[in-house]
Protein backbone atom coordinates (compact mmCIF):
# COMPACT_ATOMS: atom_id res chain seq x y z
CA UNK A 1 0.00 0.00 0.00
CA UNK A 2 1.36 3.42 -0.96
CA UNK A 3 2.11 5.86 1.83
CA UNK A 4 0.07 9.03 2.07
CA UNK A 5 1.79 12.31 1.43
CA UNK A 6 -0.02 15.52 2.09
CA UNK A 7 1.62 18.12 -0.15
CA UNK A 8 -1.36 20.52 -0.23
CA UNK A 9 -2.99 21.06 3.15
CA UNK A 10 -5.89 23.42 3.84
CA UNK A 11 -6.87 24.46 7.35
CA UNK A 12 -10.08 26.29 8.24
CA UNK A 13 -9.81 28.86 11.02
CA UNK A 14 -12.36 31.03 12.80
CA UNK A 15 -10.54 32.42 15.82
CA UNK A 16 -11.80 29.73 18.20
CA UNK A 17 -9.55 27.59 20.42
CA UNK A 18 -10.66 24.55 18.37
CA UNK A 19 -9.47 26.20 15.14
CA UNK A 20 -6.22 27.22 16.82
CA UNK A 21 -5.55 23.58 17.69
CA UNK A 22 -6.40 22.56 14.11
CA UNK A 23 -3.94 25.19 12.87
CA UNK A 24 -1.21 23.73 15.11
CA UNK A 25 -1.83 20.27 13.64
CA UNK A 26 -1.88 21.61 10.07
CA UNK A 27 1.37 23.53 10.63
CA UNK A 28 3.02 20.41 12.04
CA UNK A 29 1.85 18.32 9.07
CA UNK A 30 2.95 20.95 6.51
CA UNK A 31 6.40 21.02 8.10
CA UNK A 32 6.57 17.21 8.27
CA UNK A 33 5.60 16.73 4.61
CA UNK A 34 7.27 19.90 3.31
CA UNK A 35 3.93 20.84 1.83
CA UNK A 36 1.95 23.93 1.00
CA UNK A 37 -0.48 25.27 3.59
CA UNK A 38 -3.61 27.24 2.75
CA UNK A 39 -5.30 28.99 5.66
CA UNK A 40 -8.94 29.84 5.00
CA UNK A 41 -11.55 31.67 7.04
CA UNK A 42 -15.16 32.27 6.09
CA UNK A 43 -16.95 35.20 7.69
CA UNK A 44 -20.50 33.90 8.09
CA UNK A 45 -23.27 35.96 6.53
CA UNK A 46 -25.56 37.56 9.08
CA UNK A 47 -29.17 36.62 8.30
CA UNK A 48 -31.73 39.40 7.93
CA UNK A 49 -35.26 38.49 8.98
CA UNK A 50 -38.49 40.26 8.07
CA UNK A 51 -41.78 38.89 9.35
CA UNK A 52 -44.56 38.36 6.80
CA UNK A 53 -46.86 40.72 8.74
CA UNK A 54 -44.59 43.72 8.38
CA UNK A 55 -44.64 46.02 5.37
CA UNK A 56 -41.50 45.61 3.29
CA UNK A 57 -38.86 48.10 4.19
CA UNK A 58 -35.35 47.63 2.91
CA UNK A 59 -33.64 46.20 5.99
CA UNK A 60 -30.39 47.55 7.24
CA UNK A 61 -27.85 44.92 6.29
CA UNK A 62 -25.64 44.02 9.24
CA UNK A 63 -22.00 44.93 8.92
CA UNK A 64 -19.79 42.09 7.73
CA UNK A 65 -17.34 40.38 10.05
CA UNK A 66 -14.94 40.14 7.10
CA UNK A 67 -12.29 42.51 8.58
CA UNK A 68 -12.16 40.46 11.80
CA UNK A 69 -11.79 37.21 9.83
CA UNK A 70 -9.10 38.76 7.61
CA UNK A 71 -7.15 39.56 10.79
CA UNK A 72 -7.57 35.96 11.96
CA UNK A 73 -6.14 34.70 8.64
CA UNK A 74 -3.22 37.15 8.76
CA UNK A 75 -2.33 36.03 12.28
CA UNK A 76 -2.59 32.35 11.31
CA UNK A 77 -0.36 32.85 8.25
CA UNK A 78 2.19 34.67 10.40
CA UNK A 79 2.09 31.85 12.96
CA UNK A 80 2.72 29.26 10.22
CA UNK A 81 5.61 31.28 8.78
CA UNK A 82 7.13 31.71 12.25
CA UNK A 83 6.90 27.92 12.70
CA UNK A 84 8.89 27.35 9.51
CA UNK A 85 6.22 26.67 6.89
CA UNK A 86 7.67 28.23 3.74
CA UNK A 87 4.69 27.90 1.38
CA UNK A 88 1.67 29.38 3.15
CA UNK A 89 -1.21 31.43 1.79
CA UNK A 90 -4.23 33.00 3.43
CA UNK A 91 -7.73 33.29 2.03
CA UNK A 92 -10.72 35.05 3.54
CA UNK A 93 -14.25 34.99 2.12
CA UNK A 94 -17.71 35.68 3.39
CA UNK A 95 -20.80 33.58 2.87
CA UNK A 96 -22.34 30.36 4.07
CA UNK A 97 -19.41 28.61 5.73
CA UNK A 98 -19.95 25.07 4.43
CA UNK A 99 -20.79 26.26 0.91
CA UNK A 100 -17.74 28.52 0.68
CA UNK A 101 -15.39 25.84 2.04
CA UNK A 102 -16.68 23.27 -0.44
CA UNK A 103 -16.37 25.76 -3.31
CA UNK A 104 -12.78 26.54 -2.29
CA UNK A 105 -11.90 22.83 -2.14
CA UNK A 106 -13.45 22.25 -5.57
CA UNK A 107 -11.49 25.14 -7.10
CA UNK A 108 -8.23 24.49 -5.25
CA UNK A 109 -7.57 20.75 -5.02
CA UNK A 110 -6.07 19.81 -1.68
CA UNK A 111 -4.72 16.59 -0.26
CA UNK A 112 -6.11 17.17 3.25
CA UNK A 113 -8.54 19.52 4.98
CA UNK A 114 -7.85 20.11 8.67
CA UNK A 115 -10.72 21.52 10.71
CA UNK A 116 -11.48 21.92 14.38
CA UNK A 117 -14.41 20.32 16.13
CA UNK A 118 -16.48 22.52 18.37
CA UNK A 119 -17.91 19.53 20.20
CA UNK A 120 -21.51 20.72 20.00
CA UNK A 121 -24.11 18.82 22.01
CA UNK A 122 -26.49 16.62 20.02
CA UNK A 123 -29.29 19.19 20.39
CA UNK A 124 -27.17 22.14 19.24
CA UNK A 125 -25.71 20.10 16.38
CA UNK A 126 -29.26 19.25 15.27
CA UNK A 127 -30.34 22.92 15.40
CA UNK A 128 -27.17 24.59 14.13
CA UNK A 129 -25.57 21.92 12.02
CA UNK A 130 -21.91 21.11 12.18
CA UNK A 131 -19.34 22.43 9.75
CA UNK A 132 -16.97 19.56 10.50
CA UNK A 133 -19.72 16.98 9.90
CA UNK A 134 -20.62 18.66 6.60
CA UNK A 135 -16.96 18.62 5.52
CA UNK A 136 -16.49 14.95 6.43
CA UNK A 137 -19.63 14.14 4.45
CA UNK A 138 -19.15 16.34 1.38
CA UNK A 139 -15.50 17.41 0.98
CA UNK A 140 -13.72 16.03 -2.11
CA UNK A 141 -10.62 15.20 -0.04
CA UNK A 142 -9.70 13.51 3.24
CA UNK A 143 -10.74 15.53 6.31
CA UNK A 144 -8.95 15.54 9.65
CA UNK A 145 -11.21 16.75 12.47
CA UNK A 146 -9.08 17.92 15.38
CA UNK A 147 -10.64 17.71 18.81
CA UNK A 148 -9.54 19.46 21.98
CA UNK A 149 -7.69 17.26 24.47
CA UNK A 150 -9.88 15.65 27.10
CA UNK A 151 -9.98 17.58 30.35
CA UNK A 152 -9.14 15.87 33.61
CA UNK A 153 -11.98 15.82 36.07
CA UNK A 154 -11.09 17.21 39.46
CA UNK A 155 -7.79 18.69 38.29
Amino acid sequence: MASLEFQRITVAVDGSPHASRALDVAIDMARHYGGQLSVIAIAPLQPVYVTPNEPFVAPVVPESDLPRYQQIVEEAVHRAEQAGVTAVTGICEDGVVTDELLTFLDQHPTDLLVIGSRGLSAARRLLLGSVSTAMVTHAPCPVLVVRMPATKHGA
